[in-house]
C-alpha cells in the first residue's frame, strides 16, 4: 500500500470521471484506489510484487489516449481535469515503483546470499582458533613450545584468510546488490532479513561502491594478522629472540 499526496483538491466526482479515463491504462497489479487515511491525497493498493516484474513505468497507451492528452481545444475545466488525471497516473506509478524496487532488492539478495551464513560460520570458528593461537603465546606454557606454538598460530592465520576470501566471493556480490539498490526503502539489515537472513546483520559485508568491492573480510583479518606479525617482531626483539 502506497499513500501519496495531490498538489490539489479532486473531488468525489472529478475522480469518478478520472478513474473511468484511466482505467485502460491501469497495470494489472492495482488492486484499489483509496482516499489516504492520514492526509490527503490518495493511496494505492497493489498486489505483492516478486520484484521479477519488469520495473513499473507508465504505459504509452497513456499518452496516445485522446481523452487524457492535451490540446488547444480544451476548455478550462477539461483541460485541469487531464492536468489531474495525470498527476494521479504519475503518483500510481512512482508508489508502484517504490514497491516494486523493495520487492527487487530482496529477490536480488535471495539470488547471491547461497552458502553464506555457512561461509560466515566457517569464518567465525576459523577467527575464534586464531584468536586462541595468538592469546597462547601470552601464556607461560607458549615459552616451553614457543617455535610450534608460533607455527600453530601461522596455521590458524592461513585458515582465518582463506575462511576470509571465501565469504568475500558471497559478500562481494551482496555489495554489488546493495549498490545497485542504494535508492530502495530498506537498509542493507533490513533487506537482508526480508531475504530470510536476519542473523545477517553480524555479517561484516564490504562495499560494492560503483561495481569495486572494498573493506571485505580479507582486509580485516590482513590487518590482524599483521598487528599479531607486528606484536611478535617487538617481543622478539626485546627478549633477544629473532622474529
Amino acid at each position: 500500500m502506497s499513500p501519496l499526496g495531490h498538489t490539489f483538491q479532486i473531488t468525489s466526482e472529478e475522480m469518478r470521471e478520472i478513474h473511468a479515463r484511466l482505467t485502460p491504462h491501469f497495470p494489472p497489479y492495482l488492486r484499489a484506489i483509496e482516499p489516504n487515511p492520514y492526509g490527503r491525497g490518495l493511496r494505492f493498493v497493489f498486489a505483492p510484487f516478486t520484484g521479477r516484474e519488469p520495473e513499473p513505468c507508465t504505459p504509452r497507451s497513456f499518452y496516445n489516449d485522446p481523452q487524457l492528452s492535451f490540446s488547444e481545444s480544451n476548455s478550462e475545466t477539461e483541460y485541469l481535469l487531464r492536468e489531474k488525471a495525470g498527476v494521479v497516473m504519475s503518483n500510481l506509478y512512482e508508489a508502484a515503483r517504490e514497491e516494486w524496487q523493495v520487492a527487487a532488492y530482496v529477490a536480488d539478495l535471495r539470488d547471491v546470499v547461497k552458502d553464506a551464513p555457512y561461509r560466515w560460520t566457517q569464518y567465525v570458528l576459523a577467527s575464534q582458533e586464531l584468536e586462541k593461537a595468538f592469546a597462547y603465546l601470552r601464556t607461560p606454557a607458549a615459552a616451553t613450545e614457543w617455535p610450534a606454538a608460533i607455527s600453530r598460530l601461522i596455521d590458524a592465520q592461513d585458515l582465518a584468510r582463506a575462511a576470509a576470501a571465501a565469504f568475500d566471493e558471497r559478500a562481494a556480490d551482496i555489495a554489488h546488490v546493495h549498490d545497485r539498490h542504494l535508492y530502495a526503502d530498506l537498509t542493507h539489515g533490513e533487506a537482508l532479513a526480508k531475504a530470510g537472513h536476519p542473523e545477517a546483520k553480524d555479517w561484516h559485508i564490504g562495499d560494492g561502491f560503483g561495481g569495486h568491492f572494498t573493506g571485505g573480510l580479507v582486509e580485516k583479518v590482513d590487518r590482524q594478522i599483521k598487528e599479531q606479525e607486528a606484536h611478535l617482531s617487538r617481543v622478539s626483539r626485546l627478549v633477544g629472540l629473532t622474529a
